[in-house]
């Protein structure tokens, strides 16, 4: 593998690991957001 591509492909994955962790972070926020309109009873908040 060449330098370049070694680079590209460490670039890359960097790149899917941030996009896997905002996701996750996402699906944590959507999920809290749920639980917290339950507990309030439809109520936003």
């Amino acid at each position: 593998m060449s330098a370049e591509s070694l680079r590209r492909a460490r670039r890359h994955a960097a790149r899917l690991h941030r996009t896997a962790e905002s996701d996750r972070k996402n699906a944590a926020a959507a999920l809290q957001r749920a639980l917290d309109r339950r507990d309030n009873g439809g109520s936003a908040g």
